[in-house]
């Protein structure tokens, strides 16, 4: 049975680590070291251990946390710390809880707290490997429901036969109703070798999938070497996430390609959730020679701008694939590209993931997540729940969606590839004639028929 792609992703949050995503789908972490001595807003010093936690907490966020949707107010935060250190705490369960309270209250799902299983569990997640059962979820913002976004290829979900959309309705028996995405990793996740019964729905059918779950080493990066029906050389790069090994993995890949001849890439960045944001500005910078590539600003108005360092690897050109899924380090990636006439986009409009979130290591090993920062294309334009468009727009039927297996993608069975693939042609056929060519208004059938007379 083939392995099902699923075009649809999430992105995940995750300690000063600037981390790049969505709720499950992937954001931009910066990564800080644990601060012992945070003072008490009161002037006086947080000696307990349980309410140090919660000082620390009330304290970052109060500093540093960007309000994107009207629901914090200094003075109301001031009375809840007031509140919460005037009670007592049996241990670090009441006072855990407490704090997800207090954290619930700003209604931002980026900005959460991690316990210390779940920091280290954070940790993994942007080290490139796990040990689970290889699926993508997300909370569906209209249901509630955890939805399986995209189980990793080669993983025991995708050959199991798990699809995107399928929604998780129990775990080992348990009712997932309430349940957020992070309790459900912690009972997906666990030792190499041991079983996890998902209970799933399916279009009004009710299945139980039992997997075994094992170490999932995830490849940023797949290359291959097109022949293009006109003879061109097209390097094909498929970035499937921001993680720690991407940059190395993509400058190898570059590399490769160049030596054996490409003479166009496409770049595809459909459903990668994001990552690292060092991984993102990286890469950029191995395509971009001069120019803004992103800007972050704080609530302050600080803005911190990075820009490329004039070490292209190549400046030949580029198409970049994009979809519903690509989210956040995506979407600063292929903006960045964008907006400096570097590449033309494909595919259908991106997530729209435009906060940035830091990642703080607290006193006793618990971390939190906490939106510091949104982020700005070159040109200015702001992400957040508005995306990308692409210049070419190119969709999937839901048909190609369901059967689309992962080695179709980047060949001729993928009509998204397609349609990069003639675009990138047309590119370089301008690039030689000085024809003129403007993909906005390209008729794909036309171009189809024309490419073979270059």
């Amino acid at each position: 049975m083939p392995r099902p792609f699923q075009l649809r992703s999430i992105l995940r949050s995750g300690p000063l680590l600037l981390f790049l995503g969505i709720g499950g789908v992937a954001t931009a972490f910066n990564i800080v070291q644990p601060s012992l001595s945070l003072p008490s807003a009161s002037g006086g010093s947080i000696t307990d251990s349980p309410k140090e936690v919660i000082d620390q907490v009330w304290q970052i966020v109060y500093r540093d946390f960007l309000d994107s949707n009207g629901s914090y107010t200094p003075d109301n935060w001031k009375q809840l710390r007031r509140d919460l250190l005037s009670k007592s705490y049996a241990g670090t369960g009441e006072s855990y809880e407490a704090i997800r309270g207090m954290l619930a209250s700003l209604k931002d799902p980026y900005t959460r707290f991690l316990d210390p299983k779940e920091f280290k569990e954070m940790q993994i997640d942007t080290s490139g490997e796990l040990r689970g059962v290889g699926i993508q979820l997300s909370l569906d913002k209209d249901t509630k429901e955890l939805t399986v976004v995209s189980p990793i290829e080669g993983t025991p979900a995708s050959k199991a036969g798990v699809q995107p959309q399928d929604v998780i309705v129990s775990i080992d028996g348990e009712s997932t109703k309430g349940m957020t995405t992070a309790d459900a990793v912690k009972l997906i996740r666990g030792p190499e070798g041991t079983k996890v019964v998902l209970g799933l729905r399916r279009k009004g059918v009710l299945l139980d999938v039992p997997l075994v779950r094992a170490r999932i080493e995830i490849n940023a990066v797949e290359t291959s070497l097109n022949s293009a029906p006109n003879g061109r050389k097209v390097g094909y790069i498929r970035l499937k996430q921001f993680n720690a090994n991407a940059a190395r993995e993509m400058r190898d890949a570059i590399r490769e390609l160049e030596e054996q001849g490409a003479q166009g890439y496409v770049l595809d960045l459909r459903s990668n959730p994001g990552g690292l944001l060092e991984a993102s500005v990286d890469i950029a910078r191995q395509w971009l020679n001069e120019g803004t590539i992103v800007s972050t600003r704080t609530r302050e108005g600080i803005r911190d701008v990075r820009r490329a360092t004039g070490s292209a690897i190549t400046d030949k050109p580029m198409v970049v694939l994009v979809n519903e899924g690509s989210a956040s380090a995506s979407e600063i990636l292929s903006g960045a590209l964008q907006d400096n006439d570097r590449a033309q986009l494909v595919g259908k409009k991106t997530f729209g993931k435009g906060l940035v979130q830091s990642v703080r290591g607290l006193a006793d090993g618990s971390g939190l997540t906490v939106t510091i920062a949104k982020y700005l294309t070159p040109s200015g334009r702001d992400i957040h729940k508005n995306g990308i468009e692409p210049d070419v727009q190119a969709e999937m039927s839901e048909e190609e969606i369901r059967s689309i297996t992962a080695d179709d993608l980047g060949t001729g069975k993928d009509s998204q590839y397609r349609v990069a693939e003639v675009t990138l042609i047309n590119v370089l056929r301008k690039a030689n004639s000085a024809q003129t060519y403007n993909p906005k208004s390209s008729n794909i059938n036309s171009a189809l028929i024309n490419k073979n007379q270059s």
